[in-house]
Formats: C-alpha cells, structure tokens, sequence
C-alpha cells in the first residue's frame, strides 16, 4: 500500500505544477489585454465643433453660400451659420443679443453705426453693386427703363431705411426720376422674389440679385447706373468668442478665391489679400 502511494507522488506533483502554470498564463494574458482596452476611448475622440455666425447682407445670399462650403471643407469642425437679412437688421440683433462672429452689411453707413456701439473691429471693403431693373419673364407690362413706362405698373423697390432703398433714392435723385411704388420691402430679396413670382410687374434689386435669379426674371439695364454705388464693408464682431475663426472668414472672403466668387455674381472686386 506505501509502494503503491508512493509511486502516484511523482504523478500528482506534475498535475499541481502544470495547474498552477496554467493558471500564471492565464494571469499574464489578462495583464497584457487591459492596456489595449484602456487606449480605445483616446483613440476614438474628436475635436468639438464650433459654431462660426456670419452676419450678412441678404443681398450676400448666394455668394456666401458658396464660400461656407468652401471654408467648412478647410476647418472640418467648424459649422458656418449664416444669418441672412437687411443689414439695418443685421446690426439691430447684434446691438440688442450680440451672437455675431463676423458683419458684412451691403453699405458703408450701416458699418459705421455697427462701429459707433462698439459692435465690430475695423471694417475691410470686399465688393461694390450697383442697381438695375427686373421684370418677369417676358416684360409683360413693357417697362422700358427707369423713366414713365413705371407709372402705370406694379413696382417694388427696397425701404429707404435698407441699404438697397438708399442706393435707389440716391439713383433717382441723380437721374431726376420720381417713383411710385406699390410696396417698399425690408430685403432685397423680397423684392426679387416679388417680381420672380408674377406678384410684381417690375423691381430696382442690385445687379447681382437679377444674375442670381436667372431666366425667372428678364433684366432691364437702368442708364447712369454708376452714378450711384454700394460699397461692402466685411468686420470680426467685437465680442466674438472665435476671433482667429472669425478673421480667418474675412479673410476669405478678401483672398483671391473669395473674390472671384464674388466678381462671377456680378459683384465689383475691391480687395485682394
């Protein structure tokens, strides 16, 4: 019976030390498998998006636009909002809430009542327009031009207090012209869409608001156009929370690319950086 226990020693000895191996392997596999766990959560996170605020004249619609998609591809975690109204709006939403990053108003008065309160850094000329006539599709009701064929039609024009409605007072002053229209809008795209709906017979837009629109309105040029003129000022808001997001936008809009969007909408370029 002892010969016989004896001789299983040597066999339970070699189970216990192959059980306890085991179980060391297991341990080490367990140690070197947390490191690879613990390193995915830093591999997988991202930079925060930033919310950019253009404040822009309505007549800026289309361009800037373009030019979103363009600087969106360029800061990836940047999202462009663009806040598109009459640029008097413009400036009475940043003196009354702030939330602006950047203001491009469609005249130079404007941005200077914005720098007045305080609202914006220096301002930068970017672009010039200049005004015309629309009708739709097929002149309906025969306008000729900016002289009588105007009395007897449905004619909308801006309000005097938007920047496109002093353009048209100092353009009728010039040209000793007296208008009567049946509705002053807020936008300059009001009125083109007004006209570009059969709602008008005929509208006073900028130049690039009639190549904006296409074959939905027939334009008609206003002789002595160039006697009055629209000049863009483009400025980083004063309180703007991404300063360097903010310039780089202005930037933009003053570089070569910028401008040659802007100059394919009919604009005048002013400024190349």
């Amino acid at each position: 019976m002892w010969s016989e226990t004896m001789r299983r020693l040597p066999l339970l000895s070699a189970l216990v030390a192959c059980g306890l191996a085991l179980a060391g392997c297991a341990q080490s596999s367990s140690n070197n498998a947390a490191p690879e766990q613990s390193s995915a959560p830093a591999a997988e996170s991202k930079a925060e998006e930033v919310v950019l605020n253009v404040f822009a004249a309505a007549s800026l619609t289309e361009t800037f636009g373009e030019l979103e998609k363009t600087f969106e591809a360029a800061h990836p975690n940047v999202d462009v909002v663009l806040n598109l109204a009459g640029s008097q709006d413009l400036v009475a939403q940043m003196a009354a809430n702030g939330g602006a990053d950047v203001l491009a108003t469609a005249n130079e008065s404007t941005m200077d009542k914005a720098k007045e309160q305080g609202l914006v850094a220096e301002p930068s000329v970017f672009a010039k327009n200049t005004l015309t006539l629309i009708t739709p599709p097929g002149n309906p009701a025969g306008v000729t031009g900016l002289d009588s064929s105007l009395d007897n039609v449905k004619l909308v024009i801006c309000a005097p207090e938007v920047p496109c409605g002093k353009l048209t007072g100092k353009l009728t002053a010039a040209l000793g012209v007296e208008l009567h229209p049946v509705s002053e809008e807020q936008a300059v795209t009001d009125v083109r869409g007004k006209v570009a709906s059969g709602e008008a017979d005929a509208g006073i837009v900028y130049r690039t608001d009639a190549l904006a629109e296409g074959a939905k309105v027939e334009t008609i040029d206003i002789q002595g156009a160039d006697q009055a003129v629209n000049t863009y000022p483009i400025a980083v808001a004063a309180n703007t929370m991404h300063s360097e997001l903010a310039q780089a936008w202005v930037d933009l809009v003053l570089s070569a690319d910028g401008q040659k969007v802007l100059s394919d909408a009919g604009f005048t370029a002013a400024a190349v950086r």
